[in-house]
């Protein structure tokens, strides 16, 4: 037995409804090898309680009440690399998976797994390994495959007009009013856009838009 394998595996549980994370929390804390280090309900709890307990793998809901999981597993891939991120969803969304991959997660599970799957995939992800789940892998491949043409071909028109907005200097509420569509979707098509282009920063997509204009 490897010293990785005797050690415990840390986990951080992310899920804005408390029943699933008190099920997640029964399956784990019953699991050997296995402890719970905290649970979040939002982007924002995600990010300070990953700071604060530096987990092994956080167990991360794709949608959140202020954001995108997508959001938070880039912030928190990006402050602590050595944090696995495994994404837990009831959808299987091709969009959402290809943008968690973007994002630095390690695998993408639908929550109609059964415990013993995500058990495995915990240690899987803490072993530094990379995993999806069967039914949604081809989507991934058939999405890598696809030829890189202009980025901005990606983005789907109500993306297009929020990098738009985000060009003429617009804050998210204003985007938001002009879309006539909630702060959270507007978070969403933001966390999108950053990843469909590869940056990090909305300056940099507003950048690739001016440019784009002037062309």
């Amino acid at each position: 037995m490897t010293q990785q394998e005797r050690s415990t595996i840390s986990v951080l549980i992310v899920d804005d409804h408390e029943v699933v994370r008190m099920g997640l929390r029964g399956i784990l804390e019953h699991t050997s090898g296995i402890s719970v280090a905290g649970e979040a309900g939002s982007v924002a709890e995600a990010v300070g309680q990953a700071e604060a307990h530096r987990p092994d793998v956080v167990v991360l809901d794709v949608r959140l009440p202020d954001g995108s999981g997508v959001e938070a597993c880039r912030e928190i891939r990006s402050r602590l690399p050595g944090t696995g991120v495994l994404m837990l969803t009831s959808y299987g969304d091709d969009e959402a998976l290809f943008q968690s991959i973007l994002a630095g997660a390690s695998g993408y599970l639908l929550k109609q797994t059964r415990a013993r799957d995500l058990v495995a995939a915990i240690r899987s992800v803490a072993a530094g390994e990379q995993l999806l789940d069967p039914s949604v892998t081809r989507a991934v491949f058939d999405r890598l495959r696809r030829p890189t043409g202009d980025p901005l071909a990606e983005l789907t028109a109500q993306e297009r007009r929020t990098l738009e907005l985000i060009a003429e200097g617009k804050t998210n509420r204003e985007i938001a009013d002009s879309l006539i569509v909630s702060d959270k979707t507007v978070k969403h098509y933001v966390s999108a856009i950053l990843a469909k282009l590869d940056v990090a920063r909305r300056s940099e997509a507003a950048a690739i838009w001016g440019r784009r204009q002037r062309t």
